[in-house]
């Protein structure tokens, strides 16, 4: 599909919600925070937003359905994926738009208010000067990439964090991490771990082929993008922190989480939303064969203070298409009830997005997935976590439990704490 045409049917939809909901462009700006001048660009296809999140706020406020939901980001899939295609094409949209997350104060990389302008002048300033630098280094990236893909004895770092939409790894919607890369596969013997050694690295797991050996001459004909810090609703969402009330920056908003919980050393609480979007690469239909909970460590939750993201938002209705019971000796991914189960297909145009509700109460759990995929006489798995990192879920009963109502200016010690 074109990026004009995948563009378009994305700004049709959204444009037909904004239209429905009766309300301007000035009234949604004020309540989402963004410009209107930004908002008549995604509205009219002059831009397709880089994250999705904005966009799935705006299209709750003009009380989308659950269906029309899952049609939008299905577009804007699509939409983003063409516009990847253009390469540095996109770097002054990227420019343009005033809804990256905001960082959280004092955590590494984040800005006073002060110079905020100042970097973002020189952020587009850098922008502008890779584009004119682009074609001029192709040759020494180049030649990077191949000494780089030589087999060494080092340890690969961040290779692979930022590949373009194809690439084995992605980053997830929400600037969430996701850990799909293929590499040099361990022993068998490091997948069985005590709870409190070390745990591998799931993304030292490459896709494997049917003979059980590792793909390396090929990338897989699918992608998977991972955000493993979705949320039903604020109220559903605790996280446990070692820290004092006192010390602890104020809830934020979802498209967020990930910098607050990284700047927090959070882990989450009860349970994790983790939403994945698989799509195909290529014209061919892929089986997306199953979906698999490994489990690399198991341990007594900590004693940890426990963080409810909202406070007198009520109770959201749970979707839980697919759960995984973390405590249970061997946990599986379970299709909710109405759901359908493992395999689905998917390809470039018709993408599949899988929400999988993970809870813990008994137990510290730290866990990983892996999708196996097949297309024609080809067949792999891949490593599904947290940017290299297992996903972390542990238990938060009797924990104590603090709350940050609306208006208020610190945590206080929840009544239910």
């Amino acid at each position: 599909m074109s990026e004009g045409t995948a563009a378009a049917d994305f700004a049709a939809l959204l444009r037909q919600l904004k239209d429905r909901s009766g309300l301007s462009y000035g009234v949604l700006g004020k309540r989402l925070h963004m410009s209107t001048s930004t908002l008549h660009r995604y509205c009219n296809g002059d831009a397709v937003p880089t994250d999705y999140a904005p966009v799935e706020r705006l299209a709750r406020l003009c009380k989308a359905s659950p269906d029309e939901l899952v049609e939008l980001h299905r577009r804007w899939v699509l939409a983003d994926g063409a516009r990847g295609k253009k390469g540095a094409g996109d770097a002054p949209e990227a420019a343009a738009s005033s809804d990256a997350p905001a960082l959280v104060p004092g955590a590494p990389g984040s800005l006073e208010p002060d110079s905020a302008g100042r970097s973002d002048r020189r952020r587009r300033l850098h922008r502008r000067t890779a584009a004119i630098a682009g074609t001029g280094l192709a040759a020494v990236l180049g030649a990077v990439v191949l000494a780089m893909s030589l087999p060494s004895g080092g340890d690969q770092g961040d290779e692979g964090r930022g590949s373009p939409v194809g690439a084995a790894t992605t980053k997830g919607v929400s600037g969430g991490p996701t850990g799909t890369e293929a590499s040099v596969s361990p022993s068998p013997s490091t997948r069985s771990q005590e709870p409190n050694s070390p745990s591998p690295s799931p993304s030292s797991t490459p896709t494997r082929n049917s003979a059980g050996g590792a793909e390396t001459a090929d990338e897989p004909p699918l992608t998977v993008n991972t955000r493993p810090y979705t949320w039903e609703g604020p109220c559903s969402q605790h996280y446990l922190i070692d820290r004092p009330a006192t010390d602890v920056g104020p809830p934020p908003v979802e498209q967020d989480a990930p910098a607050w919980v990284g700047a927090h050393r959070a882990v989450s609480g009860g349970e994790q939303l983790v939403k994945l979007t698989v799509q195909g690469t290529g014209e061919e239909t892929v089986v997306v064969d199953s979906l698999k909970v490994r489990v690399v460590g198991k341990d007594t939750p900590p004693a940890w203070n426990d963080y409810v993201m909202g406070v007198g938002c009520g109770g959201g209705v749970p979707t839980r298409p697919f759960s995984v019971a973390l405590d249970a000796a061997r946990p599986t991914v379970v299709a909710g009830d109405g759901q359908r189960d493992f395999p689905f297909k998917v390809s470039e145009s018709d993408p599949e997005v899988f929400e999988i509700t993970a809870d813990a109460s008994a137990y510290d759990v730290r866990w990983y997935l892996e999708l196996a995929w097949s297309s024609g006489d080809r067949k792999g798995t891949l490593v599904v976590d947290d940017d290299g990192r297992p996903f972390r879920t542990s238990g938060n009963n009797g924990r104590p439990a603090y709350e940050f109502p609306l208006g208020a200016e610190e945590w206080s010690k929840s009544a239910e704490g």
